[in-house]
């Protein structure tokens, strides 16, 4: 592992350019394809291919799995709590348009917090998989 110097350096250089696109399709999935899941997958593949390079532990250093586990439910509370909050506004549940004062600004800023719940949730999801299956072998 310690004379993998090339796969090493390319992963230090490659690993900002996939969470700035993995940003870019969270933050663009409102207007064309992509969201939360598909950023959520490309954060947890930034894991596996920091543990691929420099080892399990590294990784899990990084990430903990603590912090993973903690991330599937705090998005699951971010998608639900948009929906209770605009059913509290007097609106159905992730009925978006209640959320502000004018109907394609709240629902703008209502997709945008479930599709970051969800992107909390696949990240965490994957990472904690990943983990489990890759610490098996131990």
């Amino acid at each position: 592992m310690k004379l993998d110097l090339i796969l090493r350096v390319s992963t230090k250089l490659f690993l900002p350019f996939i969470l700035m696109f993995a940003l870019y399709v969270q933050f663009h999935g409102d207007f064309g394809p992509g969201g939360g899941f598909q950023a959520g997958a490309m954060a947890a593949a930034m894991v596996f291919l920091y543990s691929i390079t420099y080892g399990l532990r590294a990784a899990k250093k990084a990430v903990p799995p603590g912090i993973a586990m903690k991330m599937i439910p705090l998005g699951v509370l971010i998608f639900t709590g948009v929906g209770v909050v605009a059913m509290f506004m007097g609106g159905e549940f992730l009925n978006y348009s209640v959320l502000l004062h004018e109907g394609p600004h709240g629902q703008h800023i209502g997709i945008l917090l479930v599709e970051i719940g969800v992107f909390v949730t696949v990240a965490g999801t994957f990472v904690s998989i990943f983990y489990t299956f890759a610490g098996r072998g131990r």
